[in-house]
């Protein structure tokens, strides 16, 4: 599976255990409008961390804003 499916995958995960409507994922979706609060990004990041081996935001500059800005990060950042 690559980095935007396994992204994708782990977001529409997060939110049917927490029960959050997700919205449709496009590159544009800002992060703040996806249904998603702080506990689900941060079960998405420790969970990706697991699954992918690597944390991006530990060397990271800037936060991502869209959803396009998350995956790219992931894929920017792959050992």
């Amino acid at each position: 599976m690559n980095v935007r499916s396994t992204i994708t995958s782990m977001f529409e995960t997060v939110a049917r255990e927490q029960q959050r409507q997700l919205a449709v994922l496009n590159d544009d979706l800002k992060l703040l409008e996806s249904g998603l609060d702080s506990l689900s990004f941060a079960l998405i990041v420790a969970r990706l961390e697991d699954t992918l081996g690597y944390d991006p935001f530990e060397s990271a500059e800037s936060f991502p804003v869209t959803f396009g800005d998350f995956v790219r990060l992931y894929e920017s950042s792959r050992p």
